[in-house]
């Protein structure tokens, strides 16, 4: 498949940093011509996972959570059951996008998502995300490798907050984070992704298909799963 506005959404429930991390590299350095343009969709057992430009002084009190310094862009941040997790594996070329747009089309997306749900989402310069009162409720921090993306956004639906307490999120101390579910009632993780997907496709013209469950597409997914 290489039709340039068809992207495959997989939803892989909850599955752990890592492997999902090795797997979206295996898919990257495998990808050719004819390799689908994917969504991956899923939740992470808890984690606070560093990026590129993270500094160790962000880290302040990780306890019995893990680290992992990971190869995204940005600082760090946490990821923990609740949290919509949203990964595209793009290629930017065949797409037409550059990944500044990428970023700005996933912030929209979220903000579009939070309008619909009578929120007002905004940007901060400067600093990549989503806020709601001054409060971030959805970080972004990608990779691009051989002209594809991985990594992506993490937008907090119904998750545990507390752990947000042991860093610097994304580099700003005393950054506050919010969750929809103190800003509004009865949205969970399930209608919150199908409303993700939507707006995405939206927001990029997009056909977004869900993957057949027995595609046999994914070899790299079996030690995710």
């Amino acid at each position: 498949m290489n039709d340039r506005r068809t992207v495959l959404v997989r939803w892989l429930g909850r599955v752990p940093y890592e492997a999902t991390w090795q797997a979206m590299r295996d898919y990257t350095d495998a990808r050719g011509p004819e390799s689908s343009d994917e969504l991956w969709l899923l939740e992470h057992p808890p984690v606070f996972t560093q990026g590129l430009a993270g500094k160790a002084e962000h880290v302040i009190a990780p306890g019995d959570i893990p680290v992992v310094q990971t190869d995204r862009g940005g600082q760090v941040t946490y990821h923990g059951p609740g949290q919509l997790v949203a990964y595209p594996l793009l290629d930017l070329e065949r797409m037409g996008l550059g990944v500044r747009c990428l970023v700005r089309d996933l912030e929209e997306t979220v903000i579009r998502q939070l309008a619909a749900y009578g929120l007002d989402g905004v940007r901060k310069d400067g600093a990549p995300g989503v806020y709601v009162d001054g409060a971030k409720i959805a970080s972004i921090g990608l990779k691009v490798r051989r002209g594809c993306t991985y990594h992506g956004l993490a937008f907090n639906i119904d998750m545990d907050l507390a752990p947000f307490d042991r860093i610097n999120p994304c580099g700003y101390a005393g950054q506050p984070m919010t969750r929809l579910g103190d800003r509004v009632d009865g949205i969970d993780l399930a209608r919150a992704r199908a409303d993700f997907v939507a707006e995405l496709a939206r927001v990029l013209g997009l056909d977004c298909r869900e993957a057949p469950a027995d595609d046999g597409s994914h070899k790299v997914l079996s030690d995710v799963r």
